[in-house]
């Protein structure tokens, strides 16, 4: 099979599969320019500013994205910041409704993909995020997020981050009834950027199937914020789906060390190594200049996918870009128009057409349809927790 062949079947196959992606900065992106949505018209060609808008999200095959609804953890009041993510993204569903559906269900999802609309969901990434608050949770959830990635960088009181030094051991006892509480709403519990304690910790804490959102294999690329294999081992019995994300600095060894000096170099210049700013981009310009940067490819991706599938098996795989939300992409993956790159890639390695569906679309789906099945379960027995971080942990 030539190289075009292998693309066009790649297309082909996502128009009836298209990708749902777990997760995509773009709010965070725009939060820069003060949500000027004029300025950043996703309707056209944004590549000069953006990895994302509405004729890439066509042109590579996206059917569902979550739209990450971050905000900085040292942030001095979070909450109100991830209000203002959410509107985001209810503007641009609202601003564009013949090609982003709101979404907030698997059968939402579904009729999205009837209608050939982006489902739109949204996912807040950091605990962070609910301030210590389980009403603040139900609220989110009530304003459509459907997952909870349970830390960003660094660590929340509750639980320990990958990427910050352990602190409670993984989860700790409030860190456990989030979990619970949020197998009760149906709210998906995301382990990416997570220790690898806390990923454990999750999983025996929950009785719905988790997620990683945007997280690739450890053993391919040995990096924090990645999956260990023993963690991958166990989605099967918890039913979960590990979404591979792009980001060269997680997939690909030898950017690894490279990155760590080009965020120190960034800081030294007074900018946080997460910057992607136009000032902050001339600093990172002018560092690869002197330091040229090992660059990731759609195989390098596809390696960590081969080793997911050996490992967790594949019915527990998916998607997570990480667009807008990172300073730089592999080749042939340079924004969202690139999936069908990485299709044709797998498709090369042996991968058929029905892998490459659940891939794409089924398993995600069916991870969100079996949250909300468990919380319909659990709803009957269980009353909405309002225990407090002071009473289970003796902390604040």
């Amino acid at each position: 099979m030539s190289p075009v062949t292998r693309l066009d079947d790649a297309r082909a196959l996502l128009a009836e599969f298209p990708v749902v992606d777990g997760h995509n900065d773009l709010p965070w992106a725009l939060r820069q320019t003060g949500y000027d949505l004029d300025a950043r018209d996703i309707a056209g060609d944004q590549s000069a500013h953006l990895h994302t808008d509405i004729p890439r999200l066509r042109a590579g095959g996206v059917g569902a994205q979550f739209w990450s609804v971050y905000v900085r953890s040292d942030l001095p009041d979070p909450v109100p910041a991830t209000l203002e993510q959410i509107d985001c993204v209810r503007q641009l569903i609202d601003r564009h409704p013949r090609d982003l559906a709101p979404a907030l269900t698997a059968a939402d999802m579904e009729t999205a993909r009837g209608e050939g609309r982006i489902a739109s969901l949204m996912g807040a990434e950091g605990g962070h995020s609910i301030a210590n608050s389980l009403g603040t949770l139900r609220g989110l959830y009530a304003l459509g997020v459907r997952y909870l990635t349970l830390t960003h960088n660094d660590n929340v009181d509750w639980a320990d981050s990958a990427t910050d030094e352990p602190r409670v051991g993984g989860l700790s006892a409030f860190g456990r009834e989030v979990v619970r509480e949020m197998n009760r709403l149906g709210m998906l519990v995301d382990l990416s950027h997570v220790a690898a304690t806390t990923m454990r910790d999750a999983l025996d804490a929950s009785s719905a199937p988790v997620i990683f959102s945007h997280s690739s294999a450890r053993a391919v690329c040995d990096h924090p914020r990645n999956i260990p294999d023993d963690v991958l081992e166990r989605l099967p019995a918890n039913g979960g789906v590990a979404m591979v994300t792009f980001v060269p600095k997680f997939v690909l060894q030898a950017a690894v060390d490279w990155t760590a000096a080009a965020d120190e170099n960034m800081r030294a210049h007074g900018f946080h190594h997460l910057d992607t700013s136009p000032e902050a981009m001339k600093v990172h310009a002018a560092f690869e200049e002197r330091h040229p940067r090992p660059v990731a490819t759609a195989a390098t991706v596809a390696d960590h996918l081969d080793h997911m599938r050996e490992v967790a098996g594949i019915d527990h795989l998916g998607i997570g870009g990480d667009y807008d939300g990172t300073a730089f992409t592999p080749d042939g993956l340079s924004d969202v128009a690139g999936y069908p790159n990485l299709l044709a890639e797998l498709l090369e390695r042996g991968w058929s057409k029905a892998d490459l569906a659940k891939l794409t679309w089924k398993n995600a789906v069916r991870v969100l349809g079996a949250a909300e099945d468990v919380a319909r379960s659990l709803r009957t027995t269980r009353a909405p927790s309002n225990a407090t971080i002071e009473a289970l942990d003796g902390t604040a």
